[in-house]
């Protein structure tokens, strides 16, 4: 295995933090019941599992009992866009989203546009913006759901979710408010309970706990919630099957972690990327995507320097970053197309992402390779 010397991939996946190993370890060897076991070694597990979802919720200042976990991020957004479509049935046909979405988001919207329904997507502007006027004037009274992202995990732009969920509301009070919030949970301050939103979904690797866990927050108000799985019953009859808790008791061990540090890990990352974005501004060819309101996120371009060169070179000197979205590989950047940039400033494309592990010598180390080696290769 190549040894990672700088990782700033960070909005692809992180690496797990020592609580969460140590929770799954304990998981793996010591509670490795089944929670739902009536004897005492199943009965410890299941209080060892109430304690993680009380920590998860925590972190998303919501009520325990309204927290459900999956297998992750993309899980939680199908669950709840496909639920709130099922709740309806067919009466309320038209859904607000954005063209920027992740593809979780969007190959659903896709799929329900075969099955006859309406969508409308929002667009960004030019700096990756949703803006609150075009969601007020797509608002109807037929408006089944709205998702929108919390944090764009390319461009790093944050939606204003508490706004957009208090218009909703006011102008179509039956329809669902409906947010990813997987780049934006543990990296953006709110509370579930205050936001305004209905579903909320976080995924556990984007927060120093292992993959395969995920949460969706399913607001007090929607008693009546499709469930996503049958069977056995377990997280209260929403998601049947045996709870995977070495993945959840790491995802609760990371976010009482993080929770922890918050904010002080927000200032030192915003710091350390406001330092990143002062220097490489004054860089002739280098172009900045975007609005980078959140802490972790940037996109650049070297139009004239295929992505992938850049990647590979940075690879080379010990660096890894990402083209932009993990889970959209071999495809031009949706999100920037849709923000009318350039097709050799897209082509030209590349993320940085960083988390609270980070230092400030190390993208003193990126800042470094760009000036001196990706910058003179697309001159040359």
């Amino acid at each position: 295995m190549t040894k990672v010397m700088i990782y700033l991939d960070n909005s692809a996946t992180t690496r797990p933090c020592p609580e969460a190993v140590g929770a799954m370890t304990d998981a793996l060897t010591a509670h490795w019941a089944n929670p739902s076991a009536l004897y005492g070694f199943g009965i410890e597990t299941g209080a060892l599992l109430r304690g993680a979802r009380q920590k998860v919720a925590a972190a998303m200042g919501a009520e325990p009992d309204r927290v459900f976990f999956t297998s992750g991020g993309t899980e939680a957004d199908n669950w709840a866009i496909f639920s709130t479509i099922k709740r309806y049935g067919r009466r309320n046909k038209h859904i607000i989203t954005t063209v920027i979405e992740h593809h979780a988001i969007l190959r659903c919207m896709n799929e329900l546009e075969h099955q006859g329904y309406e969508i409308t997507y929002l667009q960004p502007d030019a700096l990756g913006n949703i803006s609150i006027d075009d969601l007020k004037a797509a608002l109807r009274k037929d408006t089944a759901l709205v998702s929108i992202m919390m944090v764009n995990n390319e461009t790093g732009a944050v939606m204003p979710i508490a706004q957009m969920a208090k218009l909703t509301k006011k102008l179509a009070p039956d329809a669902i408010f409906h947010t990813d919030a997987v780049q934006g949970f543990l990296k953006i301050p709110f509370s579930a309970k205050t936001l305004g939103a209905d579903l909320i979904s976080v995924s556990s690797h984007k927060v120093h706990g292992p993959k395969g866990a995920g949460a969706l927050y399913i607001s007090p108000r929607l008693k009546a919630f499709p469930p996503l799985l049958f069977g056995g019953g377990q997280e209260s009859g929403f998601r049947s099957g045996t709870e995977g808790t070495p993945a959840i008791f790491g995802f609760a061990a990371a976010c009482e972690a993080c929770k922890a540090t918050l904010q002080a890990d927000i200032s030192r990352e915003k710091a350390l990327l406001d330092a990143l974005i002062e220097r490489l501004s004054k860089l002739d060819g280098l172009q900045i995507n975007g609005t980078h309101d959140a802490p972790h996120i940037l996109s650049l371009s070297i139009p004239g320097l295929p992505t992938q060169n850049s990647i590979n070179i940075l690879q080379d000197a010990g660096i890894c970053v990402s083209a932009g979205s993990a889970c959209a590989k071999g495809h031009r950047s949706h999100v920037m197309t849709a923000m009318g940039l350039k097709p050799e400033v897209i082509d030209g494309a590349f993320r940085v992402s960083i988390c609270r592990d980070t230092t400030q010598e190390e993208l003193n180390k990126l800042a470094d390779v760009i000036e001196n080696q990706l910058l003179p290769r697309a001159r040359a």
